[in-house]
């Protein structure tokens, strides 16, 4: 059974605003934390990238779990790594909140996401852009997040592939009231309205945070931006 007090820790905060760590300055970690708290975004978003799965690295489980008692804030962890089933442990050992794996890297999720329910880790599925909706779909019931990669995974900065509106609208249609919809790719000010008004209510955003000068700016104004279009779905 998903975790119920995870999901509804969101719901009072949608749109949520989930900063993509893949983009702070890590020279500068635990400066870049206090000032995502200060901004109150609610969520840390933590990009896994094995090298294998997506043509690029990032860090592990080890920097996660270093961080973890640094700060109280949510931590959403995205899995782009092959055979997610060797390492889930080290990540549920790590704190991370949410674990997100993908449908491509896991193409019989089910026991995977039920164990992350039953150790009260909110689970989540992601898919890729060309991937067909109809190999998440019978997965759906089982996750407590479903994500829409709105780019090609593996790179941060990539413009907003249009075609993953569609998706999103899809998933609304699918996945139960109770289901965190999460988009990460190319959001921005000038995309965050229109993944709000397709159904997405949870946003992972890189560039368009850690790019200005204030991040409190930078939250505050994306939330607002998104609300106009979301209140209709939360």
């Amino acid at each position: 059974m998903i975790n119920p007090d995870l999901s509804d820790k969101f719901k009072s905060q949608f749109p949520v605003i989930s900063p993509s760590m893949l983009k702070c300055d890590f020279g500068n970690l635990h400066r870049e934390i206090e000032l995502l708290e200060m901004a109150e975004a609610p969520a840390l978003h933590w990009d896994v990238m094995d090298g294998n799965f997506v043509p690029n690295l990032s860090y592990g489980a080890l920097l996660i779990e270093r961080i973890r008692p640094l700060t109280q804030m949510f931590f959403d962890a995205h899995l782009m790594i092959s055979n997610p089933e060797k390492y889930i442990e080290d990540y549920i050992n790590a704190g991370c909140d949410s674990i997100t794996i993908h449908i491509e890297a896991a193409p019989n999720p089910k026991d995977l996401l039920e164990h992350l329910a039953q150790s009260r880790v909110l689970p989540g599925l992601a898919i890729s852009p060309e991937t067909s909706l109809n190999l998440i779909e019978p997965y759906l019931e089982y996750c407590g997040l479903v994500l829409v990669m709105s780019v090609e995974p593996g790179f941060g900065g990539q413009s907003f592939i249009k075609s993953s509106l569609q998706k999103i609208r899809q998933l609304k249609a699918m996945i139960s009231d109770d289901t965190i919809l999460s988009v990460d790719g190319g959001i921005g000010m000038e995309t965050i309205a229109e993944t709000a008004s397709a159904g997405a209510n949870y946003f992972v955003v890189g560039s368009a945070i850690f790019n200005q000068t204030d991040y409190s700016t930078a939250v505050r104004e994306l939330a607002q931006k998104a609300r106009s279009d979301s209140a209709s779905f939360t």
